[in-house]
């Protein structure tokens, strides 16, 4: 729920959070994200929205919309630590591409990190740069050295 609610997400309770992303994910029109199953367990996530849904994400300092085209944006993933390294992230990139796609996006955004540059963030729950880049995404802006903004157009 942090992509859509933003530093406010820390101050509430974890209760109420929870059920924001139950509620959300009951939506029949769109899920919240993309799971990776490995059999019948699931080793990763992605979150996959409309940047509009994504509010918080006009107002982040580095992150801000780069122009008016209306992308969807995969800002977050989850590995399971025994999956790490197995081109989970990948797939689910992949993945978020081709839904995206059917739903007539324009084009995929993602704010990876890039871990050539010296000192960057150890956060990296947002993907990594190269990750994406070899998957097709272009950096569009780079408003911090170590934090690009990427994007992909869909297929047709």
């Amino acid at each position: 729920m942090y992509w859509r609610l933003g530093p406010t997400y820390h101050g509430r309770p974890r209760e109420q959070n929870k059920a924001a992303l139950k509620e959300l994910a009951s939506s029949p029109d769109r899920p919240p994200g993309l799971l990776a199953l490995d059999g019948d367990l699931a080793v990763g996530w992605c979150e996959l929205a409309p940047r509009a849904e994504l509010g918080w994400l006009a107002h982040a300092r580095h992150l801000g919309p780069v122009d008016d085209l209306p992308v969807w944006s995969v800002p977050c993933f989850y590995v399971r630590r025994t999956h790490r390294g197995r081109g989970v992230t990948g797939a689910l990139i992949d993945a978020a591409v081709e839904l995206a796609a059917a739903h007539a996006a324009p084009a995929v955004e993602a704010y990876p990190v890039d871990t050539a540059v010296p000192s960057h963030t150890g956060n990296l729950y947002t993907g990594i740069a190269s990750v994406f880049a070899g998957r097709g995404f272009q950096v569009v802006a780079r408003r911090k050295p170590d934090r690009p903004i990427m994007r992909k157009a869909t297929p047709p």
